[in-house]
């Protein structure tokens, strides 16, 4: 059996795509920063698509960021793509993503649970009062200023992160990022490492 000029052609043309995308495959796997820096620019808009179907507003922009994030720092998932369509691959990874959002918002219950007042007073307890000089310390020779109202709103009047981002009207995953600043600060002052 004799290919034409133009089969021929057609089969070059076919076996170098597909060596293309084997170098493509390898360069994702590989975490090369300019095969994800341009994956990140043709498919922000499809992965924003996809998990707006099941979530809208901060939560949204936070698992679309988080999908990104773990493509960048999560080799393992990185692997788990094998070649194909790639934007239906990316679609599934922020399909699960945006889903287990929504079951981990599902299984957040408001706490009904009372917590203490920290303010001086003849009912104040040798413990209430011990704690707050702890956080007055944290405050002051720990905790910058522009991490005040994250500290105040989450871990002293323990709102949700939803709640929160809300109530110091910035993005819940500026507001994630701030938490996370705000523990492992609070972290090495509880275990007295130098911060």
């Amino acid at each position: 059996m004799t290919l034409s000029l133009l089969e021929a052609k057609s089969l070059g043309s076919s076996l170098a795509m597909q060596a293309g995308m084997g170098r493509w495959v390898a360069d994702f796997h590989a975490g090369e920063r300019a095969v994800l820096e341009q994956c990140y620019r043709d498919h922000y808009r499809g992965v924003v698509a996809t998990v707006g179907r099941l979530l809208t507003g901060a939560d949204a922009e936070t698992v679309t960021h988080e999908v990104f994030y773990r493509l960048l720092s999560n080799p393992q998932l990185r692997g788990n793509f094998q070649g194909g369509n790639f934007d239906a691959w990316l679609a599934q990874v922020a399909t699960n993503a945006a889903r287990d959002h929504l079951r981990r918002y599902r299984r957040e219950q408001p706490e009904a649970v009372e917590t203490p007042s920290l303010q001086d007073g003849p009912g104040a307890s040798a413990d209430e009062a011990d704690a707050k000089i702890m956080i007055g310390r944290f405050e002051r020779e720990c905790l910058p200023p522009e991490l005040a109202n994250v500290f105040e709103a989450r871990f002293l009047r323990q709102l949700s992160q939803r709640e929160a981002a809300e109530d110091l009207g910035i993005p819940r995953s500026t507001l994630a990022y701030q938490e996370q600043r705000v523990r492992s600060l609070l972290k090495s002052f509880l275990l007295g490492e130098p911060s």
